[in-house]
């Protein structure tokens, strides 16, 4: 009999428990995300790097994989060898996650879920809609777990802005706005790195760069903290940097549920900005502001009072549902290797919560769900559409 992964009694309202052992994790991928993401998964302490296809060459797959502390018979050269092998042994990887340019997420998601191993997939989930919707009915079901990586949603002040919007702290949302900003795309000769390229190439990153990879965080962000579907959209693309085959800007008008307007923008070609993911939401009441370069902070305000500034921490307004994702007092940073380790801790809490066969409380988990993934493959595909057609209304749901 499987031993227990979660405690008997879980108070659903305290800190996240600790599991009976570590749960494994496979990796297919191997380049820098699967860095970022391995440093998470160890830094939420519920995951072991157990096994990795982390090249199709076999010599360099095993290569790789000592760099990674991996058995050499865990080094696979393929996804498909490693879904068949992995849930054949009883020390089996209990989650994949799965790292690799956007081409390969429904191919190798759909091996690791037919052979009964859960899913955390980067994003966006696949290049079009169809193989995402069809990624929804195959986890449903399995009954698998698949979480997707919007890992922007896990910083703990934006779990804090979404808390609030829920309680009514701003009133009725009558405003969204979010941009991406970044500049790392400006110099010429950009394209010919190696990590670069494949976000360029039409045949794997799919119809779109920039708005399929960090314009769905945008998109994610604003409907997570909003809690409002984005319905309908109106978008231009445009390549305002050296010649590329695929859109390096995006501007957007969008509509949320209840014909909320706002504004979506999102370009690597903002001369200073970085990290410049932004969202504001503005109520009947009052308004909250968010950027990520300066995430420990949440700017509040009601209409005719004086601005509030929430620092992350615990008290001091912060909702105990937030204060599970905190790890250092207030003044000691986090950022998003932190937020990265979040998702990972959710995704760990589902995952064991499925082994045991223990039911859950809508409220304990808000990870990014397959569905949400095809969420965003859709709204790639209204973007495109709406771009094509000279920027009309797209319905995006």
């Amino acid at each position: 009999m499987a031993t227990r992964l979660l405690p008997e009694n879980i108070d659903f309202e305290g800190a996240f428990p600790i599991l009976s052992r570590r749960l494994r994790i496979g990796i297919v991928g191997g380049g820098r995300i699967a860095v970022t993401q391995a440093m998470a998964a160890r830094l939420s302490d519920r995951w072991e790097i157990a096994a990795g296809a982390l090249s199709s060459n076999p010599e360099q797959a095993k290569a790789r994989g000592a760099q990674w502390f991996l058995p050499e018979d865990r080094c696979y050269s393929s996804y498909q060898e490693m879904a068949e092998k992995e849930s054949q042994r009883e020390d089996g990887i209990d989650a994949v996650m799965i790292t690799t340019p956007n081409h390969v997420h429904f191919e190798a998601a759909e091996a690791f879920l037919n052979v009964g191993i859960d899913v955390l997939c980067d994003k966006p989930l696949t290049n079009v809609y169809s193989e995402a919707a069809d990624l929804v009915k195959l986890t449903e079901s399995t009954g698998q777990v698949f979480g997707v990586c919007y890992a922007m949603s896990c910083f703990p002040m934006i779990r804090q802005a979404r808390e609030m919007v829920k309680d009514g702290s701003i009133g009725k949302v009558v405003q969204i706005h979010v941009e991406f900003m970044q500049d790392w795309m400006i110099p010429d000769d950009v394209g010919e790195a190696a990590h670069v390229k494949w976000r360029l190439d039409p045949k794997k990153s799919g119809s779109t760069s920039c708005t399929g990879d960090i314009g769905t965080h945008a998109a994610q962000l604003a409907t997570f903290v909003s809690g409002l579907d984005m319905t309908d959209l109106r978008a231009e693309m445009h390549v305002c940097g050296a010649p590329k085959p695929l859109e390096d800007t995006v501007f957007m008008m969008t509509r949320y549920e209840g014909n909320v307007p706002g504004t979506l923008m999102a370009t690597r070609i903002a001369s200073g900005n970085r990290g410049g993911l932004r969202l504001r939401v503005f109520g009947s009441e009052g308004g909250i502001e968010w950027d990520m370069e300066n995430a420990e902070q949440l700017k509040y305000n009601k209409y005719g009072e004086p601005d509030r500034v929430l620092s992350r921490g615990q008290g001091h307004g912060i909702y105990p549902a937030v204060e599970r994702f905190v790890r250092t007092g207030r003044g000691f940073p986090e950022g998003l290797i932190e937020a990265w380790a979040n998702l990972y801790t959710e995704f760990a809490m589902a995952v064991a919560a499925k082994k045991d066969g223990v039911s859950v409380p809508e409220s304990w988990l808000s990870y990014p769900t397959v569905e949400d993934g095809a969420k965003g493959v859709r709204f790639i595909e209204a973007s495109v559409e709406s771009n094509t057609s000279g920027g009309t209304w797209v319905n995006c749901q």
